[in-house]
């Protein structure tokens, strides 16, 4: 058996596990946005997700809902969403977020996309293109110029009209280059009465700081960034 099949099914065994008195989603592999996605979807949802990666946007979906890259911070907590009643849709890379939207919102709305890292580039870049979700999430993010690199979302959409409701959500300590915390500040007071923000503290950081397995990917504190979401995204 190999690796990533071992991995997948020890992802649905501790579905299986949490999930005990509840209805398990159906999780599958879809073509959604011109792109391969993992849908899943618990019985009744209470409204859509979809969540975009970092890194170089990269997952590797294949059969039955799996996915090769599991690390990224959204990617590992998918299953969470799903067991508190949201449909969660997680695309590879090269999707049309607008198609996304659409195909979501077809099974519940609201639909409110989470970007983390360059994930919030790819869902500035989307909404700048026409993408409407009704509400948005940047974890992480490459936020202003301030946050290190003059590829940001500021920058990107230029006017803040064009932001849904929008949360920010940011680790204090986040040592990643590209999104500082000094990012945060402008951000937030360009954007006005259309973003809320989120600080996260705690857990640790092993390696890259702009990796996963650090405070820039919440490593430890993964379920503050679930509730957090969970509860702006109902």
């Amino acid at each position: 058996m190999s690796l990533l099949r071992l991995s997948w099914l020890c992802s649905l065994f501790f579905l299986a596990l949490i999930g005990i008195g509840q209805a398990e989603p159906k999780i599958t592999t879809v073509e959604a946005g011109g792109v391969k996605a993992v849908l899943i979807k618990p019985d009744k949802p209470i409204a859509s997700l979809i969540l975009l990666t970092g890194g170089d946007g990269r997952i590797g979906v294949f059969e039955e809902g799996g996915i090769a890259r599991e690390g990224n911070q959204l990617v590992r907590t998918r299953l969470n969403y799903a067991l508190k009643g949201f449909a969660v849709l997680v695309p590879d890379l090269g999707y049309d977020l607008e198609a996304l939207v659409q195909f979501m919102r077809k099974i519940k709305g609201p639909v409110t996309v989470v970007g983390t890292s360059r994930g919030t580039l790819r869902a500035a870049y989307g909404i700048k293109s026409g993408a409407r979700p009704d509400k948005v999430v940047f974890t992480s993010g490459f936020l202003s110029d301030a946050s290190g690199d003059r590829e940001n979302v500021m920058a990107i959409l230029r006017e803040a009209d064009l932001l849904p409701k929008t949360l920010v959500i940011h680790h204090r300590n986040d040592n990643c280059r590209k999104t500082a915390p000094e990012g945060v500040k402008d951000f937030m007071t360009w954007a006005q009465n259309k973003a809320k923000l989120v600080w996260l503290e705690g857990g640790e950081e092993i390696g890259n700081p702009c990796e996963a397995q650090s405070f820039h990917g919440f490593r430890g504190i993964d379920q503050k960034v679930v509730e957090s979401v969970a509860a702006f995204a109902r």
